[in-house]
């Protein structure tokens, strides 16, 4: 009688609960291990990058001859390194500059803040950093200069139509990716 009083109780219990659905969750993400490697010597800059992601040349449609593409595939990221000599010439430089910052600032329509700084890497160098939050298609850029010789800009790009909140872990990883960018920075001798 136990037995039939045992599976009685089970079907009055399980006819008695509604389905609920679960929550949607998200993707799981396996992050690249920390792991670098030196950009090659061809460059007129230099800094260690994620043995994970491929160096590719510029795809954009200006493809200028130290533009250089960093691809993280399994995070489907990108970051675009744009670079241009000075020529000890000021106003070259703040056009550089001023490129650099009207390019930030397009994504202002999209972005709840754009916060910057100024950051002092461990060799010495000074970066211009700007995060930005909201859905914007770029999260973290950078510029480098020596104000002589050498400027450099850098963007981290998603290729990816998702949420940024659900990009979270991977924007997070990929901000130290660049800053790894950043503070093993430096400029070759010509």
């Amino acid at each position: 009688m136990s037995k039939w009083f045992f599976v009685f109780a089970l079907l009055v219990s399980a006819c008695g609960k509604e389905y609920q659905p679960k929550p949607k969750g998200y993707n799981r993400l396996i992050l690249p291990t920390e792991v670098y490697q030196p950009l090659p010597d061809t460059l007129p800059y230099k800094f260690e990058y994620s043995v994970h992601a491929k160096l590719l040349k510029d795809s954009s449609w200006r493809e200028e001859e130290n533009f250089i593409e960093i691809f993280y595939p399994t995070l489907k990221s990108t970051v675009h390194i744009t670079y241009k000599r000075v020529f000890n010439k000021e106003q070259l430089l703040k056009e550089y500059y001023n490129d650099a910052y009207r390019l930030t600032a397009k994504h202002q329509i999209k972005a709840y803040s754009i916060d910057e700084a100024i950051l002092k890497t461990p060799l010495g160098k000074t970066a211009v950093v700007a995060e930005l939050d909201g859905e914007v298609p770029s999260q973290f850029q950078f510029t480098m200069t020596d104000s002589s010789k050498n400027f450099l800009r850098g963007a981290l790009y998603f290729n990816v139509k998702v949420q940024n909140d659900s990009l979270k872990p991977a924007i997070d990883f990929m901000k130290k990716e660049v800053m790894k960018m950043i503070n093993t920075m430096e400029w070759r001798k010509n």
